[in-house]
């Protein structure tokens, strides 16, 4: 699973791409309701992918992302300073333990670009609570 986010001055995206064994791509973009900072809008791009996942019964896992600071915080390499990414650092270290298998690793940003690019088309979007719309990305 590739996560990542964007997040600017009129809107946050959270992103995530599932590859299944099998080289499945199944790919998610998130408008976020409220404005954040980018460490946030990556914390919540995590989340939002694990809950995923754990709602898919999927238990083993790899995790990439392309922000080091949230990769060293969940491995407890770096200390959660800012106040509010302590609840998201929280949460996520919960659910990291609910699977039986997790590797979380760090991509640099241009490994990441897919995700990159999804995360800002979903800033982009006005979407109401709860909409939802598709987008096809097709490679010809």
């Amino acid at each position: 699973m590739f996560f990542n986010e964007a997040a600017r001055s009129d809107g946050a995206g959270a992103d995530v791409i599932f590859v299944s064994p099998e080289k499945q791509v199944v790919t998610y973009s998130i408008v976020l309701s409220e404005l954040c900072s980018n460490n946030v809008a990556e914390y919540q791009a995590l989340i939002i992918d694990l809950q995923m996942e754990l709602e898919m019964g999927i238990i083993e896992m790899r995790v990439y992302g392309d922000l080091k600071l949230i990769i060293n915080q969940l491995f407890n390499i770096y200390e959660v300073k800012k106040e509010d990414l302590v609840l998201f650092f929280r949460q996520a270290s919960h659910l990291l333990k609910v699977f039986e298998s997790v590797t979380l690793n760090h991509i640099p940003r241009k490994e990441n670009r897919m995700v990159d690019a999804l995360a800002n088309v979903a800033t982009t979007l006005t979407l109401s609570e709860g909409e939802t719309t598709n987008i096809p990305v097709c490679n010809r």
